[in-house]
């Protein structure tokens, strides 16, 4: 995570997150932290927010007689966790997701486990159409406590190039 203090004013300092377009380097490897242990709350309230109304996320004894034993975490709190975490190392000066491939799922989730993520870039170009950004992607995977791995996305972002936002 690239943090910066910049002076707005005489003894008065701005916490700025984040990379711009020129800080990514394909290849680099960022590690997202701190982790972020889920609960049952969490996955409960995921869940049907979103309205998933599948039995395996919140009804345990329904899940009790599944291959798991017990309730799975939502997937989609899956991904939007390992997405979270990786904001101030890859999206905080991001003009927009432009999005997400190749998803995977390679290990259930459960409430109590604790999600770790690290992100690789694996492209950068100038954008075309934006001359105030380019186009970054990554790989993110996501691993338990464990050090299991439970999901990997790629993810493309057009960021900021320096200079180019409000508040700097």
């Amino acid at each position: 995570m690239v943090q910066v203090f910049n002076e707005i004013a005489p003894r008065r300092f701005r916490e700025s997150f984040g990379r711009y377009y020129e800080d990514f380097e394909v290849g680099d490897i960022y590690e997202h932290r701190p982790g972020r242990t889920i609960s049952e709350t969490d996955n409960t309230w995921f869940t049907l927010l979103t309205m998933n109304t599948h039995p395996m996320h919140f009804d345990a004894e329904y899940a009790k007689h599944s291959e798991f034993k017990r309730p799975i975490v939502c997937s989609p709190l899956t991904v939007a966790l390992l997405v979270g975490m990786s904001v101030t190392d890859v999206s905080q000066k991001a003009i927009a997701n432009l999005g997400w491939e190749s998803i995977k799922l390679t290990h259930p989730v459960f409430a109590g486990d604790t999600l770790y993520a690290a992100s690789t870039v694996r492209g950068k170009r100038e954008s075309a159409s934006r001359k105030n950004a380019g186009i970054v992607t990554v790989y993110t995977a996501g691993t338990n406590q464990d050090g299991i791995e439970v999901c990997t996305f790629d993810r493309t972002m057009l960021i900021a190039r320096r200079g180019t936002l409000p508040q700097e």
